[in-house]
This record gives C-alpha cells, structure tokens and sequence, in this order.
C-alpha cells in the first residue's frame, strides 16, 4: 500500500514565515505551488490530500517533499535544465499530433482534450505543427472515391508518354477546358491586419465563360464566351483553334467527358478535327488533377485576380482580359 503518512520534519516560526512569504511574492507559479505544499505537509496533510489540492500525480508531491528535505529552500526552484523546456514533453508529440489530425480544424478543441494530462498553449501546439511540417492551407475537394482507379492510372500512364514525345518535339500536346467567372468571389486566403478583415464584396451577376487550350510551354489560346456553354459553342471554339494552328502536325487535345465534350454534335466533328491534325483525348471520368489546365484556372481564381475585379461586370471583364493576355509572361505557372 503506498505510503500516505510522509510528511515533512516540523517547520520553526521563521521558516514558516519565509514560506508564506514565496507563496505571497514568487513570480514563479510553480515555486508558490511547492511552497504551499511543503507548508500544508508541516500540517500534517497526507500525500492524497495534497494530490487532491494540486492536482498532480503522487510521485509529483514525493518528488517535492523530497526535495524539500534535501535541498530546503533552494529545492522549491525548478531543477536547472538544458535549454528552454519544452511545454509538449516529447513523447507525447505523437500523441498531439494525431489528436491534431483527428480534429484539424478546432485546436483549441485539442488543447481542451490534453489538459488532463498537460497544459499547453495555442501558440506551442502552432509550433509543434510547423516543426513537424504541417501548414494551415486550403481542403482540396476530392473525387478520388467515384473514380476507376485502374482507368486513371492507364490514363496517367498514357499522358507521360505523349510528354515524351512533345518532349522529343513529335507531337504539341494541349489541355481543353471551360471556367465561369462572376461577381461571387472565389475567397482566397490573405495576410490581414490585427483586428481588421478584408472584406470582398458579392453580388449576383452574368457568368463570363473562359474556354481554353493551354500547353506545358505556357501556351495560351483562350475564346471568351458570356452566356452558357453548348457542344455548339465547344466545337466552334475547337473549330477556330484548328484554324489558327497552321502546317498539319500531329497534336492531341486532352480534356475531360464533360457532357459537351461526349456529344452527337461534338463526336461528328472528331474526324474533321483528325483530318486536320488533331487527336481528342478524353480523360477518365473524376480526374480532374490529369487536366494541366485545372492549375491555370485556380492560379486566376485564388492568385491572379485583384479585388477590385469583383466591383463590377466591366472590372471582371478587364481584369480577366488583362490575366488571359498576359499568361506565360505577365502571369507564370510552373508545371512539375
């Protein structure tokens, strides 16, 4: 049975007075602690009543009535350590982190699981993160679970072999896709001011449509449309592309099975656009990170466009304008 009945040898006036005077003026949370401690020991409280007041472990209470004993007043001082003492101990970093991934969004929630077992600030579990690499960013909207993992991977395969070949200048490889823009902002993350917000303003508008071809080399062709998308409107703009491209060469059109790329009216124009050069490649369905050209519109959405575009159809406008016209010098993606 563990010993309950440890207490401190009997304290003279003066020393109880010292005492009552650390516990009263210490800056040091946890010297007033052992102080008061070793006080109500000298008063013969046991070593599970003063589990109770402190709300520490028995070896915690052992520890500093042996200290006490030993070292008097200079044991009511935290032991000399290396370095500055780490607020999470070690081994629980794995224990932080996981409860961390368990609930990514809330850490004061976290930090309101781990005080039964430590404290620890907002500030300490940020920098326990960073340290471990984790970084506070944008959720990514999945399709992963509806896809044909094994069509993707054959697609993914497929891709890098047409890089090759445009790498070896045999083919021009090119990337097909549509955008809306209107005047409910895409809300990115910004730096902001202590105690101000940026606010962008939202308003319901008329969709502007940016349809694109879009090559490794930064190659840009975009048609802009105002109103719906139609397989009409697509074979058009695929129509006018292969118009502009000159010389017959072989070049291939990656883009997704999007309704209007899987119509009637889009399949009776493949042979022609072949006849001139141009292979249609459609992608698995649920694969948008295969399509280069997903990265073009987010770098506009979330990067590129300023806030004063949304003030207004006709500041969309130019501000889009100003973007597509610039994309490859002005306006950089780097592909890996």
């Amino acid at each position: 049975m563990a010993n309950t009945l440890r207490f401190v040898a009997p304290l003279d006036p003066q020393t109880v007075d010292h005492l009552k005077q650390i516990l009263r003026t210490s800056p040091v949370f946890r010297t007033r602690q052992r102080a008061h401690a070793i006080l109500l020991s000298a008063k013969a409280y046991r070593i599970d009543q003063l589990i109770e007041i402190f709300e520490v472990d028995r070896d915690t209470i052992t520890r500093w009535l042996n200290r006490w004993d030993k070292d008097h007043f200079d044991g009511l001082d935290d032991a000399p350590r290396s370095g500055r003492p780490h607020s999470i101990p070690p081994q629980e970093e794995p224990a932080v982190l996981k409860q961390v991934e368990a609930d990514p969004r809330r850490l004061k929630a976290v930090i309101a699981r781990l005080e039964a077992r430590f404290t620890v600030s907002l500030e300490t579990i940020k920098r326990l993160l960073k340290r471990h690499g984790y970084t506070w960013r944008r959720l990514r909207r999945s399709l992963k679970s509806k896809r044909d993992e094994a069509a993707f991977r054959k697609a993914q395969t497929e891709l890098d072999q047409l890089k090759a070949r445009e790498d070896r200048g045999e083919i021009e490889l090119y990337y097909f896709d549509a955008a809306g823009f209107s005047l409910t902002p895409v809300v990115p993350y910004a730096w902001q001011a202590p105690g101000e917000r940026i606010a962008l303003e939202s308003a319901r508008s008329e969709q502007i449509n940016v349809l694109g071809f879009l090559r490794r080399s930064e190659v840009f062709e975009p048609f802009v449309v105002e109103g719906s998308v139609c397989s009409e409107t697509v074979v058009g703009c695929i129509d006018a592309f292969c118009a502009g491209l000159g010389e017959v060469k072989e070049r291939v059109l990656v883009l997704d099975r999007a309704s209007v790329h899987t119509s009637k009216r889009f399949e009776q124009a493949r042979a022609k656009w072949l006849k001139q050069g141009l292979q249609v490649k459609h992608l698995p369905s649920y694969s948008p990170e295969l399509n280069l050209i997903e990265l073009l519109w987010q770098a506009i959405k979330y990067r590129w466009l300023p806030f004063s575009a949304y003030e207004s159809l006709k500041a969309l406008r130019e501000a889009l304008e100003e973007i597509l016209l610039g994309i490859g010098t002005k306006y950089r993606i780097t592909f890996a």
